[in-house]
């Protein structure tokens, strides 16, 4: 046994680990390469989300100041002299009160007398005077008077200027919101930063100037699209008589747009393009790309669009444009949650 029997099984021992040993280092199994962590195992799929019924709040949200409403000129009413200024600059002044008064000359035909020769004597008359008041077109403080008495004025001349007591808030529209507004509304809601409670504010304007010679670039032939206008929208309304407010104060602008109720909605950023018509992509089943549908468009709150035509409840699209980038550190809802792009994003 000791001669034999022991030494040819330690042998075979040897032997048996010897192979094992060279079958894991030559020649591994299936498995192994599977559990190899540098092996891609998983599979990339674009993110899909369903179309729902939801409720779209249009409202538009832009930040502001107050400011004070724009002076009131006064104008001459007759040419003349001033005679006679009855106003100082800075104190409050109701409307129609006179601010100076206009000495007028109206020149008078001579006097023609004929003797008893048949000569004829012409005299001369002074002309007719007459005094012509300016006053106050509104109730507020009179800013500017510019006037002396003998200085000569013409009718139309802006001759002074009267500031009401009144208060906008005015504020810069991005050009992209002005799809949102569309149809326009007359009111809107302020809230003035260390201020009263929210009020509504009336008599909405939403005002883009005309374009000018100085706003296209130089050099530039008619027609390849050059330069451009470099105006700004700006949306403003007045604040209600019994608000106290002060010019300069920060405000925030909430524009109510619309609202839509047990509508179809789907996801901004499944969609190519933001008003009236659109473009979404419905997942291919058999994997391959995905395929278009044109869309028309509603009313949207900035993270959702109600759809209107072209798709139906429960339809599949995905959840991104094909090619479109989340913008950096942002994040967008998902079926699961929210997807987050950014450094400290998480999913």
């Amino acid at each position: 046994m000791r001669r034999w029997v022991f030494p040819v099984i330690r042998i075979a021992l040897v032997a048996a680990i010897a192979v094992a040993l060279v079958k894991l280092a030559f020649f591994p199994s299936g498995e192994s390469t599977a559990a190899d962590p540098a092996t891609p195992t998983g599979r990339l799929t674009d993110p899909v989300t369903a179309v729902a019924t939801g409720t779209i709040v249009n409202d538009v949200t832009v930040t502001g100041s107050v400011v004070a409403d724009d002076a009131v000129p006064a104008r001459a009413t007759a040419a003349g002299t001033v005679n006679k200024v009855q106003a100082t600059v800075g104190s409050p002044i109701e409307a129609g009160a006179v601010l100076f008064d206009i000495k007028v000359e109206t020149p008078r035909d001579p006097v023609v007398e004929t003797g008893p020769d048949g000569s004829q004597t012409v005299t001369e008359r002074k002309p007719a005077v007459s005094y012509t008041e300016v006053t106050a077109p509104i109730a507020g403080v009179l800013s500017e008077l510019p006037v002396l008495a003998g200085q000569s004025v013409a009718t139309g001349d802006t001759v002074g200027s009267v500031a009401p007591p009144s208060f906008s808030v005015s504020a810069t529209l991005p050009a992209e919101q002005q799809y949102r507004l569309i149809h326009r509304p007359s009111e809107a809601t302020v809230t003035v930063k260390g201020g009263p409670a929210p009020f509504t504010c009336t008599g909405l304007t939403i005002t883009t100037p005309p374009a000018t010679a100085t706003d296209t670039a130089p050099n530039t032939e008619p027609g390849t699209g050059g330069g451009g206008s470099a105006s700004t929208t700006t949306v403003r309304c007045a604040v209600p008589a019994g608000v106290t407010v002060f010019a300069g104060l920060s405000a925030d602008l909430t524009i109510s747009a619309g609202r839509a109720e047990n509508v179809l909605t789907v996801p901004t950023t499944a969609v190519k393009g933001s008003a009236e018509k659109g473009v979404v992509y419905v997942p291919d089943e058999k994997g391959g790309d995905p395929a278009e549908v044109q869309v028309a468009l509603g009313l949207t709150d900035g993270t959702s669009v109600e759809v209107t035509e072209g798709l139906k409840e429960g339809d599949s699209v995905l959840q991104f444009v094909p090619g479109a980038q989340t913008p950096e550190g942002g994040c967008v809802p998902s079926g699961n949650g929210m997807i987050c792009t950014g450094p400290d994003a998480r999913g």
